[in-house]
């Protein structure tokens, strides 16, 4: 169901908030707080279902959480995830 999840209002990149300093990736959650939703039509289809969330880059984890609390807001029974890549901080020399 591709279209059940929608984003409701716009988020800056959250790349570069997880890379600016140190203590930033909060920012990174407060950036995504409340983005995203499920359509009433999705709702219906998801209730008492197991959901899986798919993402291409894990970063933060603050777009996946941000993700599955609205998924589990709309009642399924799980909500499981799957991420095709997960990116590392570059190591300090």
């Amino acid at each position: 169901m591709p279209d059940a999840l929608i984003r409701q209002r716009a988020t800056t990149v959250q790349f570069s908030r997880a890379r600016t300093a140190k203590g930033r990736r909060e920012d990174c959650f407060e950036n995504v707080k409340g983005a995203f939703a499920v359509k009433a039509s999705g709702a219906r289809r998801l209730r008492g279902r197991r959901v899986l969330l798919v993402d291409d880059v894990f970063t933060s984890g603050a777009t996946l959480s941000a993700c599955a609390k609205a998924l589990r807001e709309a009642g399924p029974r799980e909500v499981d995830v799957l991420v095709l890549a997960r990116a590392v901080p570059a190591m300090e020399v």
